[in-house]
């Protein structure tokens, strides 16, 4: 996908006042392999980045110790290693009072699931369950499979992009099947209807406000209004209108909960023009005031300031030439 990757040195640029960081993954060359995987340590200090970012990359993560609050969107998940966390484009996320952190961190983009389109399907399904407790059986298989997708990537071998795929293909399928709490995700549809509703639920995905309207969505996707209602009803039981007022309610959850934005640039960002209007929407959403949740909500921007960063953070990792 356009933009969700830079080549490494590429200078950063400073977001607007109260955006939240927008992480990239760095990658050596135009048309690269969009993928990388390391520990904690080798991927850098934003792996265990404290103040409240998004990417436009996945982040598969698999703690094997540490103390401290993973805080995912408005959900926060106590460290009782081990775990296995999901992070989806867009999501936003930060570690809190985080010691002794150590793991594995997978990170790639929808790019790099060309093998296997299904997998996207699985991976948005984690948004509803992105933090898993790992029994000893789960937790050791885990681990064995992601040291072979590491093993792959240090060495380049010839056909390692292959290899990779098939690795991670299997890695977020045996995700998919662990128990939560929430309900198993949906097998993906296959028919013309579901096609065109993952491709609605992937738009909303993108937080983009000139998305935020079901004209829009079809527009983009290239069906009716009409089509469009139909296809998200029937894949979804919803309506386009429901699922696109949910998706503006939770990006106006995000912006107030994790910067220091004014109810008035919150209901801008979320569009709308008129922040009496949006108070109502958001008060008919979720049952609350805008500044009541602000008020109400655990995780917020602290003293330090890191509810809003002043910079544009880039992931970066370095691969070792291929094995001779």
């Amino acid at each position: 996908m356009r933009g969700t990757t830079v080549l490494p040195g590429t200078p950063c640029t400073a977001p607007q006042e109260g955006v939240l960081p927008m992480h990239r993954l760095e990658v050596p060359m135009p048309n690269a392999l969009p993928f990388a995987i390391g520990t904690f340590d080798t991927i850098g200090p934003m792996s265990r980045a404290s103040f409240p970012h998004r990417h436009t990359f996945y982040e598969i993560v698999h703690v094997t110790s540490g103390t401290g609050t993973h805080v995912l969107d408005l959900a926060r998940w106590e460290l009782r290693p081990p775990h296995l966390c999901v992070i989806a484009p867009g999501q936003v996320h930060h570690w809190e009072n985080a010691e002794g952190l150590d793991g594995s961190v997978v990170l790639f983009t929808e790019d790099f699931l060309l093998d296997h389109p299904g997998d996207r399907d699985l991976l948005r399904g984690f948004t509803e369950r992105p933090w898993l407790t790992l029994n000893q059986h789960d937790h050791d298989r885990t681990g064995r499979l992601i040291a072979d997708l590491h093993e792959e990537y240090r060495r380049g071998a010839l056909g390692f992009e292959s290899v990779l795929r098939a690795l991670l293909h299997v890695l977020v399928v045996r995700t998919a099947r662990l128990p939560a709490p929430a309900a198993p995700v949906a097998a993906p549809g296959t028919t013309r209807p579901g096609a065109v509703a993952d491709a609605f639920g992937r738009l909303l995905g993108r937080t983009d406000p000139g998305l935020w309207s079901v004209r829009a969505c079809a527009g983009r996707i290239g069906v009716t209004t009409g089509y469009l209602t139909e296809a998200v009803k029937a894949a979804t039981g919803r309506t386009p209108g429901q699922l696109v007022r949910e998706a503006r309610a939770h990006e106006a959850k995000r912006l107030l909960a994790h910067t220091e934005l004014t109810v008035r640039q919150v209901a801008a960002r979320v569009g709308f023009a008129d922040p009496a209007y949006f108070c109502r929407f958001f008060r008919r959403e979720t049952g609350v005031s805008p500044g009541a949740f602000r008020r109400g909500t655990e995780g917020g921007p602290g003293p330090d300031g890191h509810g809003i960063h002043h910079d544009h953070r880039i992931v970066s990792i370095a691969r070792p030439g291929p094995a001779a």
